[in-house]
């Protein structure tokens, strides 16, 4: 039951936008969620002793394929949640780094004119 049909979006893509290691970690949860889903088929069609054996694989298969596309609508989810996520983190790490340098900056200055005006005074006498 797992001929290239039951590949809901084609499977990983390779290059992606990501290393080696992601593309086959991502394989290989996609192919196990390929198995569990064909194992929750058959549990489920093996109640219908009814069914003739062609009846049976066009369920099983049908039940293969929704539980793939929900599965990938799943996943598109979260991914898409993930983007916005970093998004935001990376925006508010910007913002944060801005005002960090910027009281640097001020920290320095108000050390360099203090560090002046002491030398100024002492120069003075």
């Amino acid at each position: 039951m797992t001929d290239p049909g039951h590949r809901v979006g084609g499977g990983p893509r390779p290059g992606a936008g990501g290393d080696l290691g992601n593309e086959v970690e991502g394989y290989l949860l996609w192919r196990a969620r390929i198995a569990e889903a064909e194992q929750r088929a058959r549990d489920f069609t093996g109640r219908m002793d009814w069914l003739t054996t062609c009846q049976r694989d066009e369920v099983e298969r049908h039940y293969v394929d929704d539980s793939l596309r929900r599965a990938r609508q799943d996943l598109e989810r979260i991914a898409a949640r993930c983007v916005s996520l970093r998004d935001e983190y990376e925006r508010r790490y910007q913002g944060l780094r801005a005002r960090c340098v910027g009281w640097a900056v001020a920290v320095c200055g108000g050390a360099a004119f203090v560090a002046s005006a002491v030398t100024a005074v002492s120069v003075g006498r």
